[in-house]
């Protein structure tokens, strides 16, 4: 039976990799997953997803993910969506109706919440429609669980205002838990 999963943790909590991990499993059991992201994640480059620790694949955006028939759909044993925060709730009915109709399972992979601590109107979406929701873990510099994605400027000041989209990695956000988030405090700074 097909589900639509919705798999979130903070800014370095190894999501990408999973997905490109699952994707890997899907292939060594000669099953093929389709990979898809919103084009707004231009981070990486076009058309290509990529984790922290060095590890890519090739993707479709999901605006062409959308425009493929159900035929060329259901050919995939899986359909995975990396950074599935950026997606419209529009874009999460979507998947529910290749999950329901056309029976392929989809594993979306993002954040729950943005810098400030409120919901992306995608995992929103998600969180009211997933049939399984699972959170991957990561810690915060003190080693309790991380649960707030920090936003930073290159004063190491952590942010709350701004726009809820700014692109970035390691060199503008990080995992805290919410007693650090809330203190805006980083951790000790690395030498």
């Amino acid at each position: 039976m097909a589900k639509l999963y919705f798999r979130y943790g903070v800014m370095g909590s190894s999501k990408t990799a999973n997905a490109l991990m699952v994707r890997y499993n899907y292939e060594e059991r000669g099953q093929e997953a389709l990979m898809v992201k919103p084009a707004i994640d231009q981070r990486d480059g076009e058309r290509v997803i990529a984790s922290r620790i060095g590890l890519t694949y090739p993707c479709i955006y999901f605006h062409e993910f959308r425009a493929l028939s159900e035929e060329e759909v259901r050919r995939y044993a899986c359909i995975i969506v990396d950074e599935a925060q950026f997606l419209s709730p529009e874009d999460v009915s979507y998947l529910t109706e290749v999950v329901d109709l056309w029976r392929v399972p989809v594993i979306c992979y993002g954040l729950r919440a943005d810098f400030r601590g409120d919901l992306f109107p995608g995992s929103q979406a998600l969180l009211a429609t997933a049939d399984v929701i699972e959170e991957i873990k990561t810690i915060c510099w003190c080693g309790r669980k991380a649960t707030y994605n920090a936003r930073f400027d290159e004063h190491r000041r952590v942010l709350k205002e701004g726009a809820q989209v700014v692109l970035g990695a390691n060199d503008k956000y990080i995992g805290l838990c919410r007693a650090h988030w809330r203190a805006g405090d980083l951790g000790p700074e690395e030498k």
